[in-house]
């Protein structure tokens, strides 16, 4: 009986989908992913942010978002319609009246057009209906309003979410910013807190101790963004928050969908302790990250998806 089953290493990394309750063997993991992932210190000054709740937050702002963006869309779109057919009623008047009054009206008299205070105007207007055709002027005003709508659509896309409540920082150099970071991410080297003059930028400056907003620093394995997050909150930050392990963590709890870009080595090589889904391939040619600051339908579709898988609550704190 005291003898144990031979393990087999080919299938070590399968864990069982039955809960059976708190034992020794889960404390004694959970303890060595804390020391493995985590850098937990006493009396630390900032508070921290789990990846599973930051994913969370991030589908709620982006859902919110896309509903107030479609609500403006159909307004614009009731806009246009109203300002086309008020335009084709226009045009189908001064068809029948040839551009000259009422049907009934006899045409004005040349000395009643040159005592006319509007003159100007009315024999400008004429011969602008002339060169472009009647009725086609305003025609073409209405056709050109959906452009510049859709356009606006489409500048809001590639903009940061309005009034967000979070500002998410990556304390890594640019390089790495630009290999791989969280969408939605502003650049932020920790050595901009050392300058003397205008450590700051003024999306920080906005969000810093604001009411219902926070302030997220991140980086790869917590070693840069608890110093930074340290430094600021000693200078008076009071909604700051750290983004508990990184990306390091990110890419074993949602590896797709929260970043673009490639992960780093050092965070692919984490991922491989873990179960087969969890596995990430290092790829031969690493892509560069995108300049994108809103999350996809299909990014939100795979974050909510690894997040199922995690199991968690949708009250879960941070």
């Amino acid at each position: 009986l005291t003898k144990r089953i031979p393990q087999n290493p080919k299938y070590q990394h399968i864990k069982s989908r039955l809960d059976t309750g708190n034992s020794l063997t889960k404390y004694i993991e959970k303890l060595e992913e804390i020391k493995r992932n985590y850098r937990y210190k006493k009396d630390e000054l900032f508070k921290r942010l789990k990846v599973t709740t930051f994913a969370q937050l991030v589908i709620q702002v982006a859902s919110l978002s896309d509903e107030t963006l479609e609500v403006s869309a159909k307004e614009i779109q009731k806009l246009e319609d109203g300002d086309t057919v008020i335009s084709e009623t226009d045009a189908e008047l001064t068809l029948g009246t040839n551009g000259k009054g009422s049907p009934t009206e006899k045409p004005a008299s040349p000395a009643r057009f040159i005592n006319n205070t509007g003159a100007g105007e009315s024999y400008r207007s004429t011969l602008q209906s002339v060169i472009s055709g009647v009725g086609e002027l305003d025609i073409d005003k209405s056709l050109r309003k959906k452009p510049d709508a859709n356009a606006k659509d489409t500048n809001a896309k590639d903009k940061p979410y309005p009034d967000c409540p979070f500002l998410l920082l990556d304390v890594r150099d640019r390089d790495a910013y630009d290999q791989c970071h969280i969408v939605g991410a502003h650049s932020y080297p920790i050595a901009t807190l050392s300058r003397t003059m205008n450590p700051y930028t003024n999306s920080i400056l906005e969000y810093k101790n604001a009411h219902g907003k926070i302030i997220i620093l991140y980086d790869d394995d917590e070693r840069l963004a608890s110093q930074a997050a340290t430094t600021m909150c000693e200078r008076g930050f009071e909604n700051l928050f750290m983004l508990s392990g990184g990306l390091k963590v990110v890419a074993q709890k949602v590896p797709e969908g929260l970043v673009t870009g490639s992960f780093p080595v050092s965070c692919q090589l984490a991922t491989y302790t873990g179960s087969a889904r969890k596995r990430v391939t290092p790829r031969e040619t690493p892509a560069r990250a995108e300049n994108k600051w809103r999350f996809t339908a299909e990014d939100l579709q795979k974050i909510e998806y690894y997040l199922e898988e995690e199991q968690i609550p949708s009250d879960t704190a941070s």
